[in-house]
């Protein structure tokens, strides 16, 4: 639906030796800014059962830091992928083509996810991927613990591409904020989701947010100002932010273009009150006739 997409990816490298050391790079207890210039050649990393194939981690399941999910920029060369992408039979996740073409296999069904390309992949689902073009697949992987809940099936495989649904503009900013969304919001079967948020140029979140759902914000396009916690800091096109529960924040895009980002967000779940996770479910209730002597 939207013409003339673009889609920032790092592509690695070092910088020369005469460069400045001065850089955005912000990590904070409240959120964290990584700068595109700090996804260099010498911070990859590397899993097992993939080949050809390096990522950069922007988020991890730490102490004072990301708690719900991981986000990871893959990068395969051509022939690279993998036949046992996922090693964690919990672990739900959503992949999202940001360069290049992506052959995804589900459950015996191919697809190919091309720049825009997103797939949804439930907890135990049977998948690979595999770069068969002549370009180097760059995508995002975010992954999150699944928290099921009794009662509720697991949600079903999504396979989309952004730029077939036309965006969900914001009430009352005629179209200049924006969100594409692979998920309806009110299915409980999900408890997290992955978005493409849109801002027009001059738009603005025109208050500081201050709530639950925990962020994780990566810019795909233009430039804005954002607010984070007590700060305002610049942000480009393959900029990260993490963003902790509660931490204020606030946006304006002063153009002169778009500013696009991809949102991870927790949802639809209670909130955990023990350190190991969600409470055992509750017993359904017996009724228990009491006899009188």
């Amino acid at each position: 639906m939207t013409s003339q997409t673009s889609y920032f990816a790092p592509t690695g490298g070092h910088p020369p030796q005469t460069q400045l050391l001065t850089d955005r790079a912000v990590f904070t207890d409240a959120y964290a800014v990584i700068p595109k210039g700090t996804m260099r050649d010498i911070v990859t990393s590397f899993l097992p059962f993939w080949q050809d194939t390096r990522l950069w981690v922007l988020s991890r399941p730490l102490s004072g830091f990301a708690e719900t999910f991981s986000q990871y920029i893959m990068e395969v060369q051509p022939g690279g992928g993998s036949d046992h992408p996922e090693t964690d039979a919990g672990a739900e996740g959503v992949l999202f083509v940001v360069g290049g073409e992506a052959t995804l296999t589900v459950e015996g069904e191919t697809h190919v996810l091309r720049e825009g390309g997103y797939a949804f992949l439930p907890p135990a689902t049977l998948w690979t991927l595999r770069n068969a073009g002549e370009d180097v697949l760059r995508f995002h992987w975010i992954r999150k613990a699944y928290e099921a809940v009794p009662g509720l099936p697991h949600p079903e495989v999504i396979i989309a591409n952004e730029q077939d649904i036309a965006p969900t503009p914001m009430p009352g900013t005629d179209g200049k904020w924006a969100t594409t969304r692979f998920v309806d919001p009110t299915d409980l079967r999900h408890d997290m989701h992955v978005t493409v948020v849109t801002f027009e140029p001059g738009a603005v979140i025109p208050f500081a947010e201050t709530h639950v759902m925990e962020h994780g914000l990566y810019v795909l396009e233009g430039k804005a100002v954002y607010r984070l916690n007590q700060d305002w800091v610049e942000v480009e096109a393959g900029d990260y932010m993490w963003l902790r529960a509660f931490c204020p924040q606030a946006c304006y895009a002063g153009g002169p273009g778009r500013f696009r980002y991809l949102l991870y967000k927790d949802v639809n779940r209670h909130m955990a009150l023990r350190p190991s996770g969600p409470a055992q479910p509750m017993p359904v209730p017996k009724m228990v006739s009491a006899t009188v002597a």
